[in-house]
Formats: structure tokens, C-alpha cells, sequence
């Protein structure tokens, strides 16, 4: 085989994976589902939705562009570590919808004090930027946000329809 046919078959092959990762459907809550509880492994890149204890999703997440650590003052592009509750649900944002995280708590502003710094707000879970929906997917390959935790438009939609305002979300590393 020549070096322009391995070149071709590769381009083929390397967008019929792509067009397939894309569009291959992902499995959806089932209806009338409360989520109580939000655990985040940012190591793992996942946010796992419970419900009367029980797992009931697992979705793959990007976040902040400096992911490793816990976040310590504003700008440092971290996604904050520690125990946090749903404060706002935001359906007009510069992002496709989004849930507003209670950072920064007491022992945030404290860390960020002492740093002589601001410690910065605004963490939320969130969808693409509005007009960037048809990404999808692919967005799951980058840590893309200022500190934030962000998810298909899809995946923020079924959230944003399942969680109250006052659940409580874990970080963890």
C-alpha cells in the first residue's frame, strides 16, 4: 500500500471514530428523578448524581485550566476542593444554563486572606458557551473553564430539570 492510501484510510478511519463518538447517544436520567446529592472527582474528571443514596449517573466533566489543587484566590483558573451546596440556577448565562456552587465558604476566604489575594467567586456547573453547543462532547477533552465544572448542554439541561437549589456538592481531588 502506497503512503497517500495509509494517509487516506487513516483520515477515514480517524473521523468515522470521531463522527461516532459524537453522535453515539448517552444513556439519560430516567423521568422523576430528584438528584439529592453531587460528589465531583476532579482527578477522574467525573460529577456523580445520587438520589436517596444511590448512584443514578456518572458524567464526564472539564474543568478548570489549572485543575490540579484546590482552589486558593481568584484567577488561579482552579476548581475549588471541599463540601459546597446548589445556591442559584441561572437559565440566561453567558454559558448554556448553569447551577451556582456556594464558593467561596469561611475556610475559602480565609486561605485566600492569607494570601493576601481575593478569593474570587462564581464557580458553577455549566454547559458550553452560548453558540459553542455543537461542540458537545468534545469538550470533555480539555480543561477549558476559569474554575468552574462544565458538562454538554445536555447534561446541564437534565441538572439544571433534576437538581434543587440547597443540594449539596462534594470536590474532591
Amino acid at each position: 500500500m502506497n503512503t497517500k492510501k495509509i494517509i487516506r484510510w487513516t483520515f477515514v478511519l480517524a473521523t468515522t471514530i470521531l463522527v461516532v463518538y459524537y453522535l453515539y447517544p448517552e444513556q439519560k436520567l430516567a423521568h422523576n428523578i430528584k438528584i439529592d446529592s453531587l460528589i465531583v472527582y476532579k482527578s477522574k474528571r467525573e460529577l456523580m448524581a445520587y438520589s436517596k443514596g444511590q448512584l443514578v449517573k456518572t458524567y464526564k466533566i472539564s474543568l478548570g485550566r489549572n485543575p490540579m489543587g484546590d482552589k486558593a484566590f481568584e484567577g488561579d483558573k482552579k476548581t475549588p476542593e471541599g463540601v459546597y451546596f446548589i445556591n442559584a440556577k441561572n437559565p440566561n448565562s453567558v454559558c448554556y444554563k448553569n447551577l451556582g456552587i456556594s464558593y467561596p465558604n469561611k475556610q475559602d476566604i480565609e486561605v485566600s486572606k492569607n494570601l493576601g489575594k481575593p478569593p474570587g467567586g462564581n464557580i458553577k456547573i455549566h454547559g458550553l458557551t452560548n453558540g459553542a453547543g455543537f461542540i458537545g462532547k468534545f469538550q470533555r477533552w480539555f480543561d477549558w473553564t476559569a474554575g468552574c465544572i462544565a458538562l454538554t448542554d445536555q447534561e446541564v439541561e437534565e441538572l439544571y430539570n433534576t437538581v434543587e437549589i440547597g443540594t449539596k456538592i462534594e470536590i474532591k481531588p
